[in-house]
């Protein structure tokens, strides 16, 4: 595994799984969120940000944490590993919500001049993710990553049991 994707729904726990894979893996960490995000919750042009990820993909080790389904196709033809968290709707919303109540007003997972803030948009997204996302996630799988080792986890002990599994490899 050198280069994975971890994908699913916000609030599934992608960060928290990526980074303690990368750190079993001793690779590189990419979190899209950091790449992704201005200041101020401003997002770059759709030029600038397939630019940035194709960048980023490029390197030949990586973790790659976060959807953004319209980079699929950078990075999923040369991932070799995709990890999706396919936790239910209701952990994620459960989960979404209280780190919303959590970080209010801080700078969100070191997003610089991004503050967390109650986003009925966002909460509503997590919600909706099993019947908007979640099948873009199946399609590009099929078509951009038949090749690439797919582990779909649905709870957190299947995701405890692939990093034991990882560390004990």
């Amino acid at each position: 595994m050198r280069r994975v994707m971890v994908v699913g729904s916000s609030g599934s726990g992608k960060t928290t799984f990526a980074r303690a894979l990368a750190d079993k893996l001793r690779l590189p960490l990419v979190e899209l969120d950091r790449y992704y995000w201005r200041a101020g919750w401003n997002e770059p042009t759709g030029a600038e940000w397939r630019k940035s990820v194709a960048d980023l993909a490029a390197t030949p080790d990586w973790v790659m944490d976060g959807n953004y389904s319209g980079t699929f196709d950078l990075r999923m033809p040369i991932a070799d590993a995709i990890i999706w968290l396919d936790y239910p709707r209701a952990i994620c919303l459960r989960r979404a919500l209280a780190r919303t109540m959590r970080g209010y007003g801080r700078p969100r997972d070191g997003l610089t001049g991004c503050p967390e803030r109650f986003d009925w948009e966002f909460l509503q997204s997590v919600w909706e993710f099993p019947s908007k996302h979640r099948p873009r996630i199946e399609s590009a799988i099929r078509e951009l990553g038949p090749h690439a080792r797919l582990w779909q986890i649905t709870d957190d002990g299947g995701a405890d049991a692939l990093l034991a599994r990882i560390e004990t490899a």
